[in-house]
């Protein structure tokens, strides 16, 4: 089959692999219909996060339809078309049956790396390096799913990908970011990032009770689709002062929460931009947390700062004495996919929810080294590209 392939730092390939079989009695085999580039795969080209190998299959939002089934596998069948959240659960660990599913305990086979760097193990990830199982991602033909009967969804009938395909990650993401925040009536939300996620942390915050909701990002056509498709008030942090802007907009106060959908790679404004560009460049610090340094400082008193954001590691100079000294509550975490999909397909199916305008490139598999190019320096407007592995391919 053909895949998109790391093979080193911004170095990507389209590559015939081995198709996928099934391993164990609970995997399903699907035929991938279509898979989103993510803001956290530019962590992996850029070469952010450590173990990944030449040759790993990229792509971790997808749906597919069901070609073969394990013996053990009850829920699914052959020809079932299935959203796939983008960590593999087991669904009965003491994480899952909580329903923090990212914190699952028996997916990740090497969970001894990301034990050294984070002090305990993390559920498996589909295409996002070793330390996260070493998992083949789905920008492929075809994809294995373990554990499909807990860890898959299926789509339902009439709605096409575009408006189910991100339940896979960023709007399941964009959704927990708001539900961290405890909403309540009347609130006003700050949101920092206005890609895929920060879009859906927009429209999940009004869903979930926000009377405001003001998005801050540097790219006019994010900031644009904000506003007009989900009314968020904007502000351009190139052009203005956000925490002065903030504090203007919220009677002096600051808003109730603040949703970090940025992470390690953040963009800013100021001395603090330079300083964690070299300092992570000199591997002295990891990512650059410009947007919780931020966040903590705009936010009101014994408000919510949640960060979605994905940081791997290390890093410095975050105003600790703000966050305690406010009263802040600081919540955080890998997308609880399997919890929030159930609701997410409701929300999409009565209308609620409509992400298939994140859908502004569509490529085949041959184009994916051309449309991360694309997505990793926001040219052409671009939101998200997704993958069609059947789009423009040849039939015999």
């Amino acid at each position: 089959m053909r895949a998109v392939c790391w093979n080193g730092k911004n170095h990507l390939s389209v590559e015939n692999v081995q198709d996928p079989k099934i391993l164990n009695s609970k995997d399903a085999l699907l035929k991938v219909s279509s898979s989103s580039v993510c803001g956290s795969d530019l962590h992996l080209i850029g070469g952010y996060i450590p173990t990944m190998r030449k040759g790993d299959i990229l792509g971790h939002e997808f749906i597919g339809e069901v070609i073969e089934v394990g013996p053990e596998v009850k829920k699914y069948k052959v020809g079932d078309r299935l959203v796939v959240p983008s960590f593999v659960v087991c669904g009965s660990c003491f994480y899952c049956e909580k329903g923090d599913f990212s914190l699952c305990e028996n997916t990740n086979p090497n969970d001894a790396l990301p034990e050294k760097i984070l002090g305990d193990t993390v559920a498996g990830v589909y295409g996002y390096t070793h330390a996260f199982g070493g998992y083949a991602g789905s920008h492929a033909d075809y994809v294995r799913v373990p554990f499909v009967d807990t860890s898959a969804f299926l789509v339902p009938e009439g709605l096409p990908d575009e408006k189910v395909l991100f339940v896979s990650d960023a709007l399941a993401t964009g959704y927990m970011g708001a539900d961290l925040c405890n909403i309540k009536s009347g609130d006003v939300v700050a949101v920092w990032g206005c890609g895929a996620v920060g879009q859906s942390a927009i429209r999940s915050a009004y869903l979930l009770g926000a009377e405001k909701v003001i998005a801050i990002d540097r790219f006019p056509w994010r900031l644009a689709l904000a506003k007009e498709k989900l009314g968020a008030e904007v502000l351009n942090y190139e052009e203005v002062n956000i925490l002065e802007a903030l504090k203007e907009m919220t009677a002096g106060r600051g808003p109730d929460a603040c949703i970090d959908c940025v992470g390690q790679e953040a963009h800013g404004m100021g001395y603090s931009f330079p300083y964690d560009r070299i300092k992570q460049a000199t591997m002295l610090e990891t990512d650059r947390p410009l947007v919780i340094r931020e966040a903590i400082l705009a936010c009101r008193k014994g408000g919510v700062v949640s960060i979605m954001g994905v940081y791997g590691g290390l890093v410095d100079k975050i105003p600790l004495g703000a966050a305690m000294n406010k009263a802040l509550t600081l919540k955080m975490g890998q997308q609880f996919g399997q919890k929030y999909a159930p609701k997410l397909l409701e929300h999409i199916k009565k209308g609620e929810i409509d992400t298939s305008y994140f859908v502004s490139h569509k490529m085949s598999l041959e184009d994916g080294p051309h449309g991360y190019e694309i997505f990793q320096k926001k040219r052409e407007n671009v939101m998200r590209v997704v993958f069609y592995p059947d789009l423009g391919k040849k039939v015999a």
